[in-house]
């Protein structure tokens, strides 16, 4: 038996599972009206970035780091309006792309709830939602 953890990103696969979780999650993305307009119109380098980030992230090579430095996501997001509809609207796609890519448990649940916290970590703007 290994001293070492087995890592999230080495339960669900690798490089492909994550490349997969991205595409999924970059195509609900460019379906929603409160998302798109928060993109670059080409979304190849936002694709890149999260890919690297994710993998890293879960336990994968670290490649992000040494690329971009420390991920700072509240600084990178900073520019962007983020309420909690953008928040709702991402997770929603995030979860989707899990289920869809299938990634079981115990990393399915683990990823979820990372997602879960660090998209409320997002939320930068507080205004009053119309509930209506």
């Amino acid at each position: 038996m290994s001293d070492q953890e087995v890592t999230i990103y080495e339960i669900v696969g690798g490089d492909d599972t994550f490349k997969r979780l991205v595409e999924v999650f970059y195509s609900l993305v460019e379906a929603d009206e409160t998302l798109r307009p928060m993109f670059p119109e080409d979304l190849e380098a936002g694709k890149k970035w999260q890919y690297l980030f994710l993998r890293q992230l879960f336990g994968g090579p670290e490649q992000y780091h040494e690329e971009r430095g420390h991920p700072r996501l509240r600084m990178r997001h900073a520019p962007y309006k983020i309420d909690k509809k953008a928040q709702e609207a991402w997770l929603l796609h995030m979860l989707t792309a899990i289920d869809e890519v299938d990634i079981k448990e115990p990393a399915r649940q683990a990823m979820r709830q990372y997602f879960e916290r660090g998209s409320l970590h997002m939320i930068n703007s507080y205004l009053p939602v119309n509930d209506e």
